[in-house]
């Protein structure tokens, strides 16, 4: 049977990768790339017993060196739609706060910001909005299309038929080792024994908060139940899972309006990519200047109740033998005769000159300068002469405070 050929599809196909390709231009935010600095207002009216955050920052452009503008020495506070007012301090730079003030639900409020340079911002007025308790916080270990790994999930409900819109924050904390655990440290002039309760450095904790947008609703479904919400994503070669993880989920209902400004910025923030994605659009928040209404003011004010939960996962929880990958995979251990850092070996070299091995290597205030200090290990003894050396090893291979907290969470368990 003869071949059959399809030249108008192919010419079709052609013409429409060029297009795709011709057609893909950097996105420059007009907000960063010009020359005004906006108002970026982060932060829930918590109308409960919990503390209300708001944090206050300006707009840099994307050339500047710095990441962080905070809006310094504000005037803010909440007002309710039954003319009472709650202030807020600053409690550190662009970060102002008050303690619970359980507010009344039947009431709506808002948020009043004065700046420094006589400028007033008011939100619009919210109702509250309670969030439901989450029903729990589950896992898998189906991974994904990139690879195997532990998927996290959320899940809720409202009984009383009134969130139907929810956002969703975590902040995962995990336990992390050096490859190698030291037992002797030196003082600068002297190996010592390491205190392994006041100055361990084998068990130290990361954290790390959610960075994407995480959305729900129940609003087309028949039921009002959010099951399986995937949260995050954990590789089985991560770190994380190499003893034992923790992850803390805190749950906020939302209004439609509060989600459909939370679809829109998930959407310009985090599927740009090509023709086929949403395309940048305007994110319109609810915060306004009361003098300019034309000027874009970032951010969207919400009042209402958080509900959180936290749950531990250990590596012998998991059903598949997860090997994660080492952050320093190359480590060594110097403790052979070519290595040997013994602490009275003097070897003779020109001139007759000799040189002491650990105030060459681990003694750092004798090292001249010449060499990286290394970390003790463990003591090398031979036979009738007791310890004559240490086995040794760079300081990211033994010391986790380099890349994580020695202070253990009040929440870890003992």
């Amino acid at each position: 049977m003869p071949t059959k050929k399809y030249p108008g599809k192919v010419l079709l196909l052609f013409l429409l990768l060029i297009v795709t390709f011709s057609c893909r231009k950097p996105y420059d935010p007009p907000l960063t790339n010009g020359s005004g600095s906006y108002l970026v207002v982060e932060g829930l009216i918590n109308s409960g017993g919990d503390s209300t955050i708001i944090k206050l920052s300006r707009t840099v452009k994307i050339s500047s060196k710095t990441s962080v503008n905070p809006e310094l020495n504000a005037l803010v506070e909440i007002e309710g739609d039954q003319n009472v007012s709650y202030p807020l301090t600053e409690i550190s730079d662009g970060v102002y706060a008050c303690a619970g003030l359980n507010l009344d639900a039947s009431h709506k409020y808002r948020l009043n910001i004065k700046t420094t340079n006589n400028k007033q911002y008011l939100s619009d007025y919210v109702p509250v909005v309670t969030s439901p308790p989450i029903d729990s916080v589950s896992f898998d270990q189906n991974g994904t299309t990139s690879g195997p790994g532990l998927n996290i999930y959320a899940n809720t409900h409202d009984a009383n038929n009134k969130a139907r819109y929810y956002r969703w924050e975590y902040q995962e904390t995990w336990e992390i080792h050096p490859a190698l655990e030291s037992y002797y440290k030196s003082n600068g002039d002297t190996v010592l024994p390491r205190d392994m309760v006041h100055d361990n450095i084998y068990n130290c904790w990361q954290s790390n908060k959610s960075s994407v947008i995480i959305l729900g609703s129940s609003a087309k479904l028949t039921q009002n139940v959010i099951s399986n919400s995937l949260l995050v994503t954990i590789p089985s070669t991560s770190e994380k899972l190499g003893d034992q993880y923790s992850i803390l989920v805190n749950q906020y209902a939302l209004t439609p309006e509060a989600y459909s400004f939370y679809t829109n910025l998930k959407k310009n923030t985090e599927q740009l990519g090509s023709i086929f994605d949403a395309q940048p659009s305007e994110i319109a928040g609810n915060i306004h200047n009361v003098s300019d209404p034309s000027e874009p003011v970032l951010g969207y004010i919400s009042a209402g109740t958080s509900t959180s939960q936290r749950i531990f996962i250990k590596k012998g929880q998991l059903i598949y033998n997860w090997k994660f990958t080492p952050y320093y995979a190359d480590c060594k251990i110097f403790f052979d005769d070519h290595y040997r850092i013994p602490c009275c070996y003097f070897s003779a070299v020109a001139g007759g000159i000799t040189i002491n091995q650990v105030d060459e290597y681990i003694n750092y205030n004798k090292d001249g300068g010449n060499t990286a200090p290394l970390l003790p290990l463990e003591p090398i003894s031979q036979p009738g002469q007791g310890i004559v050396g240490y086995t040794a090893t760079i300081p990211e291979c033994a010391d986790c405070t380099l890349r994580g907290s020695d202070i253990k969470p009040a929440f870890w368990p003992q």
